[in-house]
């Protein structure tokens, strides 16, 4: 598997998230290490070893050279920004914004519920709401918002016990204030400049703080359904998946 991100990522629960690669070079997820690689070439001969490449690459161009088996939009956006059932010989899509059978050959349902991380082979995800889902009896309440267009500081780490109404971050000057109490499981990098109404963290009101460093069960559910679809098909170890 080799995975492709930003170079500035915007994940929230960085702990979690090979994408931490990019900015610290080198990131263990659960046992799994993730590594930054400079080109392709290095990207596939890393591919052989037991860590997972990591490549700066927004526009996934490294999929010319490496033509892999499998490609797994995993952008999240809510949309298709440009994924076509033409990217490889199986095509799977995260989420709302994909047709099974149009733009991917697969969906992999992602809102929280019955269906979570059920393979879609026909037709699409359930359309976005706008509302997250529910953790720890808490929806909207949970996140952190940008208040405005800047740059981002962090003020306090995740994993960080954090109380209604702290102040865990600044927008340039400008709070982001954190609604519920609980653990902070999840917080932009610091230093990113960023627009106004961005998702910038993540507070989990169930105060079991090693819930901040292990993978949620949604992302595993998630990640079932693909393991799901990419066995279904018959690929086997040694087949790159992008």
């Amino acid at each position: 598997m080799i995975c492709t991100d930003l170079a500035q990522p915007m994940a929230v629960r960085r702990t979690v998230s090979f994408c931490q690669a990019v900015y610290d070079g080198q990131w263990t997820v659960e046992g799994v290490t993730a590594k930054r690689c400079a080109s392709v070439a290095e990207a596939a001969t890393l591919a052989e070893t037991e860590l997972v490449p990591v490549l700066v690459d927004p526009d996934c161009a490294c999929r010319e050279a490496l033509r892999p088996a499998a490609v797994i939009d995993g952008i999240l956006a809510k949309r298709n920004t440009g994924t076509t059932i033409r990217d490889a010989p199986l095509v799977i899509a995260l989420g709302p914004g994909f047709t099974a059978g149009v733009d991917c050959h697969c969906v992999i349902e992602t809102k929280r519920g019955h269906t979570l991380g059920r393979c879609i082979w026909q037709g699409s995800a359930i359309p976005n709401t706008g509302i997250p889902g529910d953790v720890g009896d808490y929806t909207v309440e949970r996140l952190l918002k940008t208040p405005k267009a800047g740059q981002f500081h962090a003020l306090a780490q995740i994993g960080d016990l954090v109380e209604a109404g702290q102040t865990v971050a600044l927008v340039d000057d400008a709070p982001v204030e954190a609604q519920i109490g609980g653990y902070l499981r999840g917080l932009l990098q610091d230093g990113l400049t960023v627009p106004e109404g961005l998702k910038a963290g993540d507070v989990d009101a169930r105060c079991q703080r090693d819930h901040c460093f292990t993978i949620s069960d949604k992302s595993m559910a998630i990640a079932g359904g693909c393991l799901e679809t990419l066995l279904s098909r018959g690929l086997t170890p040694g087949q790159t998946v992008l």
